[in-house]
């Protein structure tokens, strides 16, 4: 499924019009994006949580030449799924 077809399944869910939808969904996104950009966790209550992670330096290699190479730390995103989320994935494991 890609935003255009979410756009349309939200329109369709909540009774409004496609681009009402796209605009919201947009919103929510950026809003999301740039929360988690300055540090903050955006927690979505059966959805999940959505956070910056701190990714470490480590060695690696280079794929072409079998080189080891320094890679260096780093700030990434990170999703984590809440118990419904996963319950709805996975009905009827654990």
């Amino acid at each position: 499924m890609n935003k255009g077809d979410l756009v349309d399944k939200v329109a369709q869910k909540a009774a409004v019009t496609k681009k009402q939808a796209d605009a919201v969904l947009t919103a929510t996104l950026e809003t999301v994006m740039e929360a988690v950009s300055k540090g903050e966790k955006v927690t979505l209550v059966g959805f999940g949580s959505f956070e910056s992670r701190d990714r470490k330096a480590r060695e690696g290699r280079n794929p072409k030449t079998g080189e080891k190479m320094e890679i260096k730390a780093t700030c990434v995103p990170a999703f984590s799924a809440g118990k419904l989320f996963k319950e709805k994935v996975a009905p009827g494991d654990g």
